[in-house]
This record gives C-alpha cells, sequence and structure tokens, in this order.
C-alpha cells in the first residue's frame, strides 16, 4: 500500500539503539514502508550517547530555534537530521542541551529516575508536534514507540484539540515492557499549565500509567512484544481501541 505518509515516533531505533526489541522493531517497520513506496519518516531523542560524528547527524537550522515553553520556562527547540546508514531514509532528533545532552537515557548511575523526565516528555512531544506542522507535512499515520512518545497522543487530544492538522491522520500505539519509574509530583502542575488535566494516570504517575493512559487516546494498539508483563497486557485487554496481537516488522502494513 505505496504513497503514505508515516510518522515514527520513538525512544528507541537501531542502529542508534542496538541491543532492545523496539529499536529492532522501528527500524524494521519503517524500512519496510520505505521501501515498498511510502513517504516515511522517523523522529526520536538525540540522547548523548547516539554519537553525532559517527551517525552524520547536522542541525536543520529552518526548523530550529523554537522554544517549547514548559510550566512558564522557554526551553530551545534543536532539530538534527540524518539519513539510516546505508538507506535514503531521514531521521529527525529532537535536541535540548538541557533535556538530552546526559549520556543516561532515564534513570542516573545508582539506577534513580532523573527529576525532569516528565519534561523530557513533555518537550519530546510538543517537538515533534511543533516540527512537523514547520514541515508542513501531514502523516496519514503516526506509529507511537515508547512511553516517551505516549505524550503524543494526550497532548494532541488535549493541548492540540482545536488544532485541525491531524484530523485525518491515525494513530498507531504499539506497546512495550520497558522499564517503569515514577515522576516527580510536579507533572501534575506542568500538565496543567498546557490545560491537561483529569488524566487518570496522574492519579500515581508513572511512565507505564501514561502508556495505559494513551492506548484509549489511539485508533489502533499493537503490542510491540509478543507477550507483554502482566500490567500492560491487562491495560492491552481493557482498552476501548482497535487492538491487533503482535506484529511482526515485515507485517506492518496490513494495520496500516
Amino acid at each position: 500500500m505505496p504513497n503514505q505518509k508515516i510518522l515514527y515516533v520513538t525512544t528507541e531505533m537501531f542502529p542508534y539503539q542496538e541491543d532492545s526489541n523496539m529499536a529492532m522493531m522501528v527500524n524494521k517497520m519503517a524500512l519496510k514502508m520505505h521501501q515498498e513506496g511510502n513517504d516515511v519518516r522517523v523522529f526520536m531523542p538525540r540522547f548523548g550517547v547516539i554519537s553525532e560524528r559517527k551517525f552524520q547527524l547536522h542541525e536543520v537550522i529552518r526548523l530550529s530555534g523554537m522554544n517549547i515553553i514548559i510550566n512558564d520556562l522557554d526551553q530551545p527547540l534543536i532539530i538534527k537530521v540524518a539519513s539510516l546508514p546505508g538507506e535514503r531514509l531521514q531521521v529527525y532528533f529532537i535536541d535540548n542541551e538541557e533535556y538530552f545532552k546526559r549520556k543516561l537515557y532515564y534513570f542516573d548511575e545508582e539506577g534513580n529516575p532523573f527529576s525532569d523526565n516528565d519534561e523530557r516528555a513533555i518537550f519530546f512531544a510538543r517537538g515533534v508536534i511543533e516540527t512537523i506542522k514547520k514541515l508542513n507535512w501531514v502523516p496519514d499515520v503516526i506509529h507511537i514507540n515508547g512511553w516517551m512518545s505516549s505524550f503524543i497522543p494526550i497532548y494532541l487530544k488535549s493541548f492540540y484539540k482545536t488544532d485541525s492538522y491531524f484530523n485525518d491522520t491515525k494513530i498507531v500505539l504499539s506497546v512495550y515492557n520497558e522499564k517503569d519509574a515514577q515522576f516527580d509530583h510536579t507533572i501534575i502542575e506542568k500538565l496543567e499549565f498546557d490545560n491537561i488535566k483529569e488524566l487518570k494516570a496522574l492519579e500515581n504517575p508513572t511512565f507505564l500509567n501514561f502508556v495505559t493512559e494513551s492506548m484509549d487516546l489511539v485508533d489502533v494498539v499493537i503490542k510491540g512484544d509478543e507477550f507483554l508483563e502482566s500490567q500492560l497486557e491487562k491495560a492491552f485487554e481493557n482498552s476501548t481501541s482497535k487492538k491487533f496481537d503482535y506484529v511482526s516488522g515485515e507485517s506492518i502494513n496490513e494495520v496500516y
């Protein structure tokens, strides 16, 4: 089914991350759809462990320069881009010195979650949405991967609900077994600043509870891992969205 515009939003993708199922799945899905003649783009955070020199990242000046306001604080948005090695498939990286320069993903060296994980997720979600609009590129499908990306459907259904830009876009969410962690309690006021309230996930704000929240805000939910941990399995079964069990990267076009 060629000629679709497909946006993958992910926190992991091979070869930028090498040892996770999510990273491999996103790589396979994006390549499959790209090679079938679709217009495919990928957005992910530019974590500090990703080598700009090795993967030939460069800043896109015309897309950079916006500020994302989080809880009344301006944070500059930097957009970098690279081609997937050996392919003409563009990968865009959301960057910011404050949030993504560190060499660890979500936990410090002692295993404690970063206190600003909530701000990083908000910045990433809004950065992706604003950059897509600036590209003047309307995706037919947005495929969400990773807990941080799950903030996108939450924002599209609330903060951006009066914005018609994505009216005809379908949202697919892949659910993976990810390490859970608590958000700082101040996430409530940060989301309230963007007029986002009454989320069930805010009763116990954790990574996976936000994934669970987003399951009912998308068009399709898929198992990214063949077997989900009990909390996610239960949330998957209870989701009111259309559901697919585990789908391989090579068969993803059946979902679209």
